[in-house]
């Protein structure tokens, strides 16, 4: 009977598992967690037209591409998503890369924004499942962000500085987490993933399942 029902499991559509916050929540660390606990979760890897930067690689960090690439991707509407960043370049997730993963069943984890996320949701509202961390108060996460060591004054101002219009969209995610620690902001996405991945819509094989209960009830 164990067999059976993870044989079930197993026959399902993945899920778009978009995660979102403030800088400094802990996005990462938890992200990072999660995946190191879930063989079956990917991690999406956007298309750029800005350089390499150094120690990162091709097609691990993201897929760096010409400009004449880019435009060509984009005619041939071949992103879930796409954004131009304030800085010149350009940045766009893969329908090809993404869909690979979801039709056999693989989970694929979005970092971005709410920008992003109302694209994936025009284009594949069932696919989507998206959360929202916050920090448990403001000054714990000023504290997690001088705590990093990795950004100047100055950069942690801008950023405290953009919390109110990041938030603000708070409402637009199927999930929200206050992010006390990333043990417990992990625990909870896992528990989302659980139950997601149980909805009628992505258990593809359930109607032929369900279909063969009855014909053998009728049977009896």
């Amino acid at each position: 009977m164990i067999e059976l029902i993870d044989q079930q499991n197993s026959v399902r559509r993945g899920i778009m598992f978009v995660i979102e916050a403030p800088s400094g929540t802990g996005k990462t660390t938890v992200i990072k967690k999660l995946m190191e606990r879930h063989d079956n979760l990917k991690f999406s890897v956007s298309v750029t037209t800005r350089a390499p930067r150094e120690g990162e690689v091709d097609g691990v960090d993201y897929h760096y591409v010409s400009d004449e690439e880019y435009n060509k991707l984009l005619a041939e509407d071949a992103f879930y998503e796409c954004v131009n960043s304030q800085y010149g370049c350009r940045y766009g997730t893969l329908r090809s890369e993404v869909d690979s993963f979801l039709n056999v069943g693989q989970d694929v984890i979005f970092d971005m924004d709410w920008e992003g996320l109302r694209q994936l949701k025009e284009k594949a509202p069932n696919d989507v499942v998206s959360v929202y961390m916050l920090p448990p108060s403001i000054k714990v996460l000023r504290e997690r962000l001088e705590g990093r060591h990795t950004d100047s004054k100055e950069t942690i101002e801008k950023r405290m500085g953009m919390l109110v219009d990041k938030m603000s969209h708070w409402t637009e995610y199927d999930y929200v987490i206050i992010c006390v620690n990333p043990e417990q902001a992990c625990s909870a996405l896992e528990k989302i993933l659980s139950a997601e991945r149980l909805k009628r819509v992505r258990q593809l094989g359930l109607k032929e399942f369900t279909d063969n209960l009855i014909k053998e009830a009728k049977q009896k």
